[in-house]
């Protein structure tokens, strides 16, 4: 082999190792530059098993997917249940829809209203209502006409009810024909028997009027108002006789009606023509 041909041979060749060394010295001044000293402790970790942080999650194996495919087949498919026909429509009140809270209100307020008011009708009604039950305000069956005769002889010409509030007297026979003439068939019913009811009240201002046995008249203690024994005005400044209540005879039995209160007689009736028949219990009454 001439020397030319050797030459041109080994030139290529030369060339080819020259960078195949080149580039290793490179890549071992790179690799140099990039190692350092490790301490005992990180040689330890990187040979020991890779610990994880708590905010990171171990990877998952291939037979955890697999387990867990396989659980999820076992599990029973729950059952369908049956569907159960909707409900009927009910449309909604309009009214209970519609009312504001301002309605409310006044709607409760009237309703309380109406409902106080009735209250106190009810009691008012109750009040002047006659009760019907016995007492004042009801009928009350006085008794037999001989024992009301017995207990206003007992009583020296008066005989008092405390339930009824009233007086009972004695009517005389001769003077029903004047009394014919003043006064109403509920009263002269009584009259006719021989007796009559006497509201115990003073018309004048309402005090109570006790009898008076040695004048044989009501005579009013508060202002000096004077009646005869059967009720008639006689003196003092009340405007009317003593008011009454009709009475009933039913087989001997009398019954007077305290619910009803019938106006005395006017000013000037005098039936009986009785006059005092002794001192007065309260003096200083003018006489009409």
């Amino acid at each position: 082999m001439s020397p030319s041909t050797i030459i041109a041979i080994a030139v290529p060749v030369l060339v080819v190792l020259a960078g195949i060394l080149l580039f290793a010295a490179a890549r071992r001044r790179d690799t140099d530059a990039a190692s350092g000293v490790m301490s005992h402790e990180t040689t330890r970790r990187d040979r020991g098993p890779v610990q994880l942080s708590e905010s990171e999650e171990a990877p998952v194996t291939g037979r955890e997917v697999e387990r867990a495919a396989v659980a999820a087949r076992r599990q029973e498919l729950e059952p369908v249940r049956p569907v159960e026909p909707p409900v009927a429509w009910v449309p909604p009140d309009a009214e209970a829809i519609g009312v504001t809270r301002r309605q409310f209100f006044n709607r409760s307020i009237v309703a309380t209203m109406l409902v106080a008011i009735g209250g106190f009708g009810g009691s008012v009604l109750a009040f002047l209502w006659p009760s019907g039950t016995g007492g004042f305000g009801a009928k009350i069956n006085v008794g037999k006409l001989s024992d009301i005769q017995t207990a206003i002889t007992a009583g020296k010409g008066f005989a008092y009810y405390p339930e009824g509030r009233m007086w009972v007297t004695n009517y005389p026979a001769s003077a029903l024909p004047k009394a014919k003439k003043v006064y109403s068939p509920p009263e002269l019913a009584g009259m006719e028997a021989g007796v009559v009811a006497l509201y115990q009240k003073c018309p004048h201002l309402g005090c109570r009027v006790p009898s008076c046995v040695t004048s044989q008249w009501f005579e009013c203690p508060c202002h000096g108002s004077q009646y005869n024994r059967v009720g008639e005005k006689k003196g003092g400044p009340a405007p009317r006789g003593l008011d009454r209540f009709p009475l009933e005879l039913n087989n001997g039995v009398v019954s007077v009606n305290t619910g009803i209160q019938i106006v005395g007689p006017a000013i000037g009736v005098n039936t009986t023509g009785q006059e005092a028949e002794g001192p007065h219990c309260i003096t200083g009454a003018a006489k009409h």
